[in-house]
């Protein structure tokens, strides 16, 4: 069930919108204070968000604004009684997605929320796949694909691959891949790390003609389709 999170100081408008998305099949929450909404939407997650601009304590503009440099992306529908251009330019640099003026039809709002969502899922899934030329990493599912060819790995190697591929091109060093996939209290021998990487050519590279696991001598490991790149 998809969770939303209505921050609207007027009691009366947010009873009703929270009744009617219940009544829609989402399950709904309210906040009447742009401070708590701030510290709520940091706490936990939503699948959206309709927020207000006026409110007590913080508007919502200021919200939104704080909302995103926490880097979270759950989708923002802003509501405000005034329709001039300049609130909704001010909306969006805040980094709203959508924008709804005072009074509206349910039937407005709940499109609006329905498409937002849709396109959080999207990005959503997108964020769950790394693509590095015809290698295909599934965050989500744990697998990895090459051209039309599943590769099985151990969790380990898994770990590896997946710590490579998101720093897209960078190298990193065999003390990093330790710190990052042992931690600090086991002692691993950077041997280990040559080992698995060895063992992942054999997975992903050996079969092809285009290689992406590649060192750079004296500072570590990178993943790429040109070896040059990092």
């Amino acid at each position: 069930m998809q969770h939303i999170l209505i921050a609207e100081d007027d009691v009366n408008i947010a009873s009703d919108l929270k009744q009617q998305l219940l009544n829609e099949g989402f399950s709904a929450e309210v906040v009447f204070d742009g401070l708590l909404a701030e510290k709520i939407i940091a706490r936990k997650p939503f699948d959206c968000i309709i927020l207000d601009i006026n409110m007590p304590g913080k508007n919502g503009l200021e919200v939104c604004k704080s909302v995103r440099s926490r880097k979270i992306t759950t989708p923002i529908l802003m509501l405000t009684a005034f329709g001039e251009v300049e609130d909704k330019l001010q909306g969006f640099e805040n980094g709203a997605d959508d924008y709804l003026t005072k009074p509206f039809f349910f039937k407005e709002l709940l499109a609006r929320v329905r498409a937002l969502l849709k396109r959080g899922a999207k990005q959503q899934q997108a964020l769950q796949l790394i693509t590095i030329n015809d290698l295909v990493i599934d965050l989500s599912a744990k697998t990895v694909n090459r051209g039309d060819a599943a590769i099985k790995l151990t969790a380990r190697e898994f770990e590896i691959l997946t710590t490579l591929a998101e720093t897209k091109g960078s190298v990193v060093s065999k003390k990093e891949l330790i710190k990052k996939i042992w931690g600090t209290s086991v002692e691993v021998n950077t041997n280990t790390i040559e080992v698995f990487i060895n063992s992942l050519r054999n997975k992903i590279d050996k079969q092809h003609e285009v290689k992406l696991i590649h060192t750079r001598p004296g500072f570590g490991y990178f993943l790429s389709a040109t070896p040059h790149e990092a």
